[in-house]
């Protein structure tokens, strides 16, 4: 019999590099894809620019989302498209209620045209976890694809009934490590934090954002799945993501290891059992 204050409750999983997995090069050929589709948009609204333009002005929007992020807040994804046509006009225009369904569309389709792949273990370990009493979360932080689309993928790959309550960082105005995003989480999945469990492979992001926030942290340390074209690039959106700041090492050991997403099951296991130590990796 577990101890109830070991007991695990909920778990809670990050999205990007854990359950979704990333060719190399796809970053960028979203990137291109979306320049090009953005500028037909608005040359069909009579504003002319080339898909270099839009590149730029993109590059401009992502900065200003690095400040935003770096408090670890967000924005909608309507705000992103309010900054695209900032930067795109140089401030002369502002987004037309007529514009919002195209430019969104070609904002988000690279997503779906250059898709991620499920983590091959994924649906596997949700079922598992739901047939175990578990309680199932996910917390993301978006980048450039908003939530209302990573859903659609989500279930269009079969596992979205899997999960009890999703937090997308651009639906909720903040990000991981915030402290908020977590007891968002825990509330909804009416559990208290002490008993959720949150698997995730960015040791700043993840691991202490939740044990910060009273979570156990599970850290996914697996190179499978990476974008290693954008993880080379040290002003990608990716390569910025793992940057820890000025955390120590104490603040950023995770209480189990895991090198593939099966081995979050008896990970989970073994944290529930009354001898249980923290900060062990798990084979």
């Amino acid at each position: 019999m577990n101890q109830a204050g070991n007991a695990v409750k909920a778990v809670t999983f990050d999205l990007w590099e854990t359950l979704l997995f990333e060719r190399d090069g796809d970053s960028g050929r979203r990137s291109a894809a979306r320049s090009s589709g953005v500028a037909e948009v608005f040359n069909k609204f009579g504003v002319s620019v080339s898909a270099e333009q839009v590149g730029s002005a993109m590059k401009q929007v992502i900065a200003r989302l690095l400040e935003v992020w770096d408090r670890n807040d967000d924005v909608s994804h309507v705000e992103q498209l309010e900054l695209l046509v900032k930067f795109v006009s140089d401030s002369s225009l502002v987004l037309k209620n007529e514009w919002i369904e195209e430019l969104s569309s070609a904002y988000v389709s690279p997503f779906f045209d250059v898709p991620p792949y499920l983590n091959p273990d994924a649906e596997s370990v949700l079922e598992e976890l739901t047939e175990a009493g578990k309680r199932v979360g996910l917390i993301c932080n978006t980048g450039l694809t908003p939530g209302f689309a990573l859903r659609r993928f989500l279930e269009s790959e079969g596992v979205l009934g899997f999960f009890d309550f999703l937090v997308f960082s651009d639906e909720v105005g903040f990000r991981k490590p915030e402290q908020r995003v977590f007891d968002l989480a825990a509330r909804k999945l009416r559990v208290d934090p002490c008993s959720v469990v949150h698997v995730g492979d960015n040791l700043r992001i993840d691991v202490f954002g939740a044990k910060n926030a009273g979570f156990r942290a599970i850290h996914f340390a697996c190179e499978d799945g990476r974008d290693k074209v954008a993880e080379a690039d040290p002003n990608s959106l990716v390569s910025l993501s793992r940057n820890l700041g000025n955390l120590s090492p104490e603040q950023v050991a995770p209480d189990k290891t895991i090198n593939s997403l099966a081995e979050a099951i008896e990970a989970i296991k073994e944290m529930e059992k009354p001898d249980n130590k923290t900060a062990t990796k798990h084979h």
